[in-house]
């Protein structure tokens, strides 16, 4: 985090510690403060960014900037309940930014909508003053080129998003401290743990995508079984899919079907991971994930937001370990499962 970042807290008021009082007794005032010192950075307002949105304005962080340079189409209304119906056709960030501020009137809500504010050019600046960005639903590339900004600025970065009834969250939060309950130690029946303080490195999202093979191998079978690694590769042979075919996956489905077994088999095969614990694709499986993942379905979008809103306060708190460091939900069984991809 910038040190710009950090300039000049400002205190709780007591109109704030009375609306905020059942947080303050879950995580304590010094993690409020934090949140309420915090500005965040929100990119795309989808459905994801919607429900990730709420929920840290009612938690009372202190800024939100948020940025899309597109317009409310028909679509939207279906995942994005900070629009309505008379919206379509306005830009996102107008639409959304008067159903923001009534959520919580403390927040204070910045919005952008020109591709120059978040150019190459512009990211440090933009970076500087902000504590955490959140990408949603963007492609691998823009996740990499927001993540290495991030980096460059010391700001920590979250990626999330939907594919129809599968969901993915990135975390990379650099060299991060946070307090856990200590493992040493046998605790007493109805006595609290002792709390110690630990240090998780995350990878950056290049870092991580390059270290998918030997992630698993330092993980038994039961373990790289309990990660689900179908619904990792999946995700990843769907970005990589974006990349050497764009926009085919609004097309036919059934003519790309077989470009997508390719990617997704290649993958496969590079992770190591016994065909008995992730098998090949399917053509059929590649068609029906083409069909279904250019679509947002409201209760992936809900649980998937919320999932990363509530991580993104636990980063911000300090006060619980946050994910590390790649999530995946699947919709179809409401489970989710996490992968240490290059977490030291």
């Amino acid at each position: 985090m910038s040190s710009e970042a950090q300039a000049q807290p400002v205190a709780i008021t007591e109109d704030e510690a009375a609306l905020y009082d059942r947080q303050i007794r879950l995580w304590g005032i010094e993690a409020q403060e934090r949140m309420r010192n915090a500005t965040i950075l929100v990119v795309n307002l989808k459905g994801v960014a919607h429900e990730t949105i709420k929920n840290i304005v009612l938690a009372g962080i202190g800024t939100l900037i948020c940025y899309d340079s597109d317009v409310v189409h028909e679509e939207d209304l279906g995942a994005g309940f900070l629009f309505r119906e008379e919206d379509v056709g306005k830009k996102r960030t107008d639409a959304a930014r008067p159903n923001i501020e009534a959520l919580n009137p403390l927040v204070t809500v910045k919005t952008l909508s020109d591709p120059q504010d978040i150019s190459d050019a512009s990211l440090p600046a933009l970076l500087k003053d902000t504590h955490l960005v959140c990408v949603t639903d963007s492609s691998r590339e823009e996740l990499i080129r927001f993540d290495n900004a991030c980096r460059q600025s010391d700001t920590m970065f979250y990626a999330g998003g939907t594919y129809g009834l599968l969901g993915y969250i990135f975390v990379d939060l650099q060299k991060h401290h946070h307090l856990a309950p200590d493992r040493s130690q046998k605790v007493a029946p109805d006595t609290q743990p002792k709390m110690v303080r630990e240090t998780i490195n995350y990878p950056s999202l290049s870092e991580a995508l390059g270290s998918l093979g030997t992630t698993y191998k330092k993980l038994s079978k039961r373990a790289t079984k309990d990660t689900n690694p179908s619904n990792l590769a999946t995700i990843l042979a769907l970005w990589e899919f974006q990349v050497r075919y764009p926009g085919a996956e609004t097309g036919d489905p059934s003519a790309h079907s077989t470009e997508l077994v390719t990617i997704a088999n290649q993958l496969i095969k590079s992770t190591g991971i016994s065909p008995q614990v992730l098998p090949p694709m399917s053509p059929d499986t590649a068609e029906s994930l083409l069909r279904t993942s250019p679509h947002e379905f409201s209760p992936t979008c809900a649980v998937l937001g919320g999932l990363l809103a509530q991580d993104v306060l636990k980063a911000l708190a300090g006060r619980e370990p946050p994910f590390a460091n790649f999530l995946t939900f699947d919709g179809a069984v409401g489970g989710g499962n996490v992968t240490p991809l290059g977490v030291s």
